[in-house]
């Protein structure tokens, strides 16, 4: 975990120690000490559940400018489907393809076909698994929150590339191809609506180097793109490989439908709600599905944290945008080929994080085990992260490891200070 990156950050100087964020994250990632936040990396999945609750916009998430474009030679631009749904009166993607360009891209390459490409990889996946349900692999940030807490699920996740990977891939061999110029010239960047998709860039689980150099969160790019739209961007010619299978991925459900309709299948939005379908897969409970769609934002890419527009004005307008282009679809060759070219498989195995464990030796971890428990059944079990952990167990486990005290519960605090005035009273009385 040395050198892991996270986009999501803390600005100290804005946090006012509020515990709104402790009690949203889903894998417990933050504390609350000295009256300012912490994250702690190693269970922080990126989700950016903090940056949505943070009233004083104290959790930021690092992206790329867009200067930083002009570190290659060559600019290509991979926009996120969820996109499209921020802007208004939008009638077909191609309009965006000229802003970006004049924003100062070489190419715009639509990460949408590459969700067209990874729908067959995946199909082809379930024909063969014994695994059941297959997981999706979209989401970076729910592939973390396996690893932090579903480690017993890692094997189901589908070994297929995220669509972003996958075109960034598709990008580059076009591009170098048709210019006949080199692919390590060549930038492409991603216009992301979340921040796990930047820490998957930075610290891919699949494989050893990201295909995507770089992510500018669409919330940096909205202004410019909607002022180019209005006043500079002309109507590129249709782009008949847009299919509503690729661009449908934005909203949850999407990629379930891509797959295929013939499939036992089932798409969940919102990492609590996952949290609790990921729990019944565990339980062995949903093994009469074939495949399962996590997703961490509420609706889907389009309730990202990184986004502008609201999440259910997003989703509709993707829908309307799909039906308007449900008789395009990607040339079955090119699909084939990159299947054959190996750019939709996973390179690397997804490990583990073991982030609960408490010590190396199993006796020693066993008896803090024992410490935990005693120390959770004197704590007043109402969970209301005053002591700064986001519940009883979690400061009882922050006291084993030491990062904490009982007396920081308010409610043992509250008792102690009674206590002591109690004998005190007695000892002024006797004197």
């Amino acid at each position: 975990m040395e050198g892991y990156f996270h986009s999501v950050r803390l600005d100290r100087e804005k946090c006012r120690g509020c515990t709104n964020c402790i009690k949203r994250c889903p894998t417990d990632a933050i504390r609350v000490q000295k009256g300012k936040a912490k994250i702690m990396d190693m269970r922080c999945i990126d989700c950016g559940e903090c940056i949505r609750v943070c009233p004083y916009h104290a959790k930021v998430a690092y992206t790329d400018n867009l200067a930083n474009i002009n570190t290659y030679k060559y600019k290509i631009a991979l926009p996120a489907p969820a996109l499209y749904g921020q802007l208004k009166k939008l009638s077909s993607p191609e309009q965006v393809y000229s802003a970006l360009r004049l924003l100062g891209f070489d190419e715009v390459f639509d990460v949408a076909k590459g969700a067209e490409v990874v729908s067959a990889a995946v199909r082809e996946k379930l024909k063969t698994t014994d695994k059941h349900p297959l997981i999706s692999s979209a989401c970076p940030a729910i592939m973390r929150l396996i690893r932090v807490r579903f480690p017993e699920l890692i094997d189901n996740i589908v070994d297929v590339e995220s669509p972003m990977e996958v075109a960034a891939a598709m990008a580059k061999r076009e591009f170098s191809r048709k210019n006949g110029v080199s692919e390590e010239e060549i930038g492409a960047f991603f216009i992301t609506p979340c921040p796990a998709k930047v820490t998957s860039i930075r610290s891919p689980l699949t494989r050893k180097r990201s295909r995507v150099d770089g992510a500018i969160s669409i919330i940096e790019i909205y202004g410019l793109l909607t002022s180019q739209l209005k006043h500079g961007a002309k109507l590129e010619r249709e782009d008949e490989e847009i299919s509503a299978d690729g661009l449908g991925w934005a909203n949850s459900g999407g990629e379930c439908e891509a797959v295929g309709k013939t499939i036992k299948m089932l798409a969940v939005d919102g990492v609590h709600n996952v949290i609790r379908a990921l729990e019944e897969i565990e339980n062995n409970k949903l093994s009469d599905l074939d495949f399962f769609e996590g997703l961490a934002c509420t609706g889907g890419c389009v309730g990202g944290p990184l986004v502008f527009e609201n999440g259910f004005v997003a989703k509709s307008r993707i829908t309307t945008l799909c039906a308007s282009l449900e008789k395009r679809t990607i040339p079955e060759a090119k699909v084939e080929k990159a299947m054959e070219e190996g750019i939709t498989q996973s390179t690397q195995k997804v490990t583990p994080l073991e982030v609960l464990k408490l010590d190396d030796d199993f006796m020693k971890a066993m008896r803090m085990m024992e410490q935990i428990e005693e120390i959770t059944a004197r704590l007043p079990g109402l969970d209301c992260g005053s002591c700064g952990s986001p519940s009883c167990r979690a400061l009882a486990e922050d006291i084993v490891r030491g990062s904490a005290v009982e007396l920081d519960c308010i409610f043992l605090l509250k008792e102690k200070v009674r206590h002591l005035a109690d004998e005190m009273e007695g000892l002024l009385k006797k004197l």
